[in-house]
């Protein structure tokens, strides 16, 4: 299934479907979905540091058997408990049971203490001991982006930013200022309009695309993340749907299926969470992008 590997600005190449673990909390219920996941042919994991399941995480992939070199781990840097980003990384290293991780990011710019430039001099030099193959940050904004660039010696690899068709042309700026700069976009919740906004005017478009390509609706808007040129990271507790997901990747939306999904978009806004701060709001509220 054609989810092809993202090539990174570090060199390194990422997965471009990943299973998504921030709303699964802990104990044995993460291990064991993060194991289907990876049954099912996720190769991609993606957790943080507030997610508070780093370990399940690793415990799980542990599990599967699978050499370190077949499994992509990305994990975020959180501020949890006012730790610092030297013994965060130290910490996810060991909840992970891994010696190093394949991304590791910021996971909003407010965390980035005192202040960016200082705090991805600190990434930089995890980097460079080899305790993350690259590095990079979540929900930064252009404005954000920009201050980072002035002063880094390494640019950020990806940026994960929430993206789905209602976000799309507030988020298109950072979108392009990535592409221009060689920065990959990680999209999450891209499945919100299914989720958390039914009704709206994206499902007209998404769900007449479905009916054409007899595909469920949800495959359609990761096919949309996917010819936006983004890495998905997406999550589901039912393994028919995971197949789905990874089946989404052989979906080719026309031009024209991309253009409606985008005008839908455009003319309705889901009135939610955005941004760092709203994924704090949704981990206690427990919505998401789960279906």
């Amino acid at each position: 299934m054609p989810w092809e590997n993202v090539k990174l600005n570090s060199g390194y190449e990422m997965p471009s479907i990943a299973f998504g673990t921030w709303k699964l909390g802990n104990g044995e219920g993460p291990i064991n979905q993060v194991d289907q996941a990876i049954n099912v042919g996720f190769s991609h994991v993606d957790t943080a540091q507030m997610y508070m399941n780093e370990q399940e995480v690793g415990q799980a992939i542990h599990n599967s058997g699978l050499k370190r070199s077949e499994i992509f781990i990305t994990t975020k840097f959180s501020g949890t408990d006012g730790l610092n980003i030297k013994t965060s990384i130290k910490n996810s290293l060991d909840y992970l049971g891994v010696t190093y991780v394949d991304l590791y990011l910021i996971h909003g710019p407010g965390l980035a203490v005192p202040d960016i430039p200082t705090a991805w001099k600190e990434m930089e030099d995890i980097q460079a001991q080899g305790l993350a193959k690259s590095i990079g940050v979540s929900n930064f904004d252009v404005n954000d982006l920009e201050i980072l660039m002035a002063s880094a010696k390494v640019p950020p690899a990806a940026n994960q930013i929430l993206l789905h068709p209602y976000y799309y042309v507030t988020h298109a700026p950072i979108i392009h200022y990535a592409r221009k700069h060689n920065i990959s976009i990680e999209a999450y919740s891209a499945l919100t309009p299914l989720t958390e906004s039914r009704g709206g005017p994206v499902d007209a478009p998404v769900n007449e695309i479905a009916q054409r390509l007899d595909v469920a609706p949800e495959q359609v808007l990761l096919a949309w993340v996917k010819a936006k040129g983004a890495v998905a990271v997406t999550t589901s507790s039912k393994k028919d749907r995971l197949q789905r997901y990874l089946a989404a990747g052989d979906l080719l939306l026309t031009d024209q299926d991309v253009a409606a999904i985008d005008a839908a978009g455009a003319i309705g806004r889901f009135e939610g969470f955005e941004g760092f701060e709203g994924l704090q709001l949704l981990m206690k509220t427990g919505a998401g992008d789960s279906l």
